[in-house]
């Protein structure tokens, strides 16, 4: 990919490494017979589902939008678990999908009726918590002691409702096999007198199949077990990051260097809170290429030596938030107004988050083809941040 072709700042999507994605998770799914599925809260991108449709035909939906862009670009109902379903929305929700999980039983039996009147083809299921999990950010785990996610098993009932006909859990973010065998051990110990009701078990994202390091042969030989085991189940995965995993990028230029108390701030024309909120939010530190992350513990006289013939600089987000900043990155040479600045793994989790905060310049979204072009899926102006909050010019006001 040429950097110095992509107009600064946007989001970029390699296409040869989002099929290389593709066709790894499609290789699990035809070695366990499981169904994968793409969570569109990780990447919504519609602009490359048509590659998305060559592997994959299903998506998870967690909101009235997502259940539509289901519909609309994958062509396909949604797989929908939202924490809850509102009166005025519940009737299109359910029209858009196949399958509907419900966080609580009272939200279940709110609608119960609504489902039974009109007939809807769709599955129910209801959302568990096995109290379980290896999520060491609590942001990110829906298992912490007090979770309003999913119901745990001193809460369930003795036979499950008539119109249920599954059970998902999702306590996973990033993790391993051997997370995921952990977390089925305690679903099978807390849930398990309730398998022989159902017809299906998701058991949600957080799988990190795409990682360098994740022990693919485990996962199948996991899943081939469990399927052994429980045959009747029709066993579901959403991962929503491994989709994406290492697959694009966020480009971006050096406008200006600051200094302060001996700090070098490279001044960018993209932001941290706006552009990259999960910088701030887990918090992490994304590779640069041609840079070294400068952990904060070699920020003394122990330094080491790695960094000492380096330049080191702290990146700084445009907007006007004091804390739109992240670390230090080791550079070859230094920094001037004008060098390219590439974050690595910008996809997942991260166009879907974004905000207009401060009406900052949006970056560009595209795709860098196999075939080596650049191809721009969308470009943001004035009307995009204009538009976002009012529709109409203070027509209710009076003078």
């Amino acid at each position: 990919m040429d950097y110095l072709k992509i107009p600064s700042p946007a989001y970029v999507i390699d296409e040869k490494l989002l099929r290389r994605n593709l066709e790894l998770l499609s290789s699990v799914q035809s070695h366990t017979k499981v169904e994968i599925i793409m969570a569109f809260k990780a990447f919504a991108t519609w602009g490359v589902f048509p590659i998305i449709r060559e592997y994959f035909e299903h998506t998870t939906a967690s909101s009235y939008n997502e259940a539509m862009l289901a519909n609309e670009m994958m062509r396909s109902p949604a797989h929908t678990y939202a924490p809850i379903y509102t009166d005025d929305e519940f009737e299109l929700i359910a029209n858009m999908s196949s399958h509907l999980t419900f966080n609580s039983l009272r939200q279940y039996e709110k609608f119960e009726s609504r489902i039974r009147d009109n007939h809807w083809k769709i599955s129910c299921g209801l959302r568990i918590n096995p109290e379980v999990s290896v999520v060491e950010t609590d942001l990110y785990n829906p298992a912490v002691p007090g979770s309003r996610l999913g119901i745990i098993a001193e809460n369930m009932p003795e036979k499950l409702p008539n119109l249920i006909e599954g059970l998902h859990f999702h306590v996973l973010c990033e993790s391993s096999s051997y997370d995921l065998e952990k977390v089925l051990t305690a679903v099978e110990q807390k849930f398990g007198k309730y398998f022989s009701q159902i017809k299906w078990l998701n058991m949600g994202g957080g799988h990190l199949i795409t990682s360098k390091d994740y022990d693919v042969e485990h996962l199948i030989s996991l899943l081939q077990g469990f399927k052994a085991k429980y045959p009747h189940l029709q066993i579901i995965l959403e991962p929503g990051a491994a989709f994406v995993w290492q697959a694009g990028v966020l480009v971006s230029t050096v406008e200006d260097i600051v200094e302060n108390h001996g700090i070098k701030t490279a001044m960018l024309d993209v932001s941290f809170a706006c552009h990259m909120p999960d910088c701030l939010e887990m918090p992490y530190q994304p590779e640069i290429e041609g840079a070294q992350i400068v952990k904060k513990q070699t920020q003394n006289k122990d330094q080491n030596n790695n960094f000492k013939s380096k330049y080191i600089y702290r990146m700084g987000g445009d907007s006007c938030l004091s804390g739109d900043y992240v670390g230090d990155w080791a550079f070859n040479k230094p920094l001037v107004p004008g060098d390219k600045i590439v974050f690595k793994d910008m996809l997942h989790y991260t166009m879907v988050k974004t905000t207009m905060f401060n009406g900052v310049h949006h970056p560009s979204i595209g795709i860098w083809t196999q075939n080596d072009n650049y191809h721009i899926l969308k470009t943001f102006h004035f009307e995009d941040y204009f538009s976002k909050l009012s529709d109409s010019a203070g027509q209710f006001m009076r003078y």
